[in-house]
């Protein structure tokens, strides 16, 4: 496969960046609740991330150049930014909740390397090798 050109990728990633971006605000907007736990950031970002390893499980992302550019850098890029784990980090600090800013901070770390993990061993080696043949992974 052959990587799409500029235009369509920029395309491709903008509007899914607007798409993902939106989900994960709407979440957020509609089960934040009270001064605890993030759940709903840390559900976003552990999610997010299986379903950015699962992409090389998918026959249609290995053939359509662009596609794999929507879902993953703009759709799941927006949807799951640790950029966002990081704020809700600082918002747990300034509140004084030292432990459940490290909890949460470390597990959304070590959670999404989980389900990464995870989601790589089901996909399995001929779809990550078809993955890499076709330039899904670049």
């Amino acid at each position: 496969m052959t990587a799409p050109p500029l235009r369509a990728a920029l395309i491709a990633a903008a509007a899914g960046g607007v798409l993902g971006s939106l989900a994960r605000f709407g979440l957020t907007e509609w089960f934040e609740v009270g001064t605890g736990f993030p759940w709903t950031g840390f559900a976003i970002n552990v999610a997010g991330s299986a379903l950015l390893a699962g992409l090389a499980g998918i026959a249609a992302v290995r053939r359509t150049p662009w596609l794999g550019v929507f879902l993953g850098t703009g759709v799941l890029g927006g949807f799951t930014t640790m950029s966002a784990a990081s704020a809700e980090t600082v918002v747990l600090l300034e509140r004084d909740q030292d432990l459940t800013a490290l909890l949460y901070a470390a597990g959304t770390l070590l959670a999404a390397l989980v389900a990464v993990w995870l989601v790589d061993r089901w996909v399995g080696p001929a779809e990550r090798a078809a993955a890499e043949d076709a330039g899904v992974d670049e």
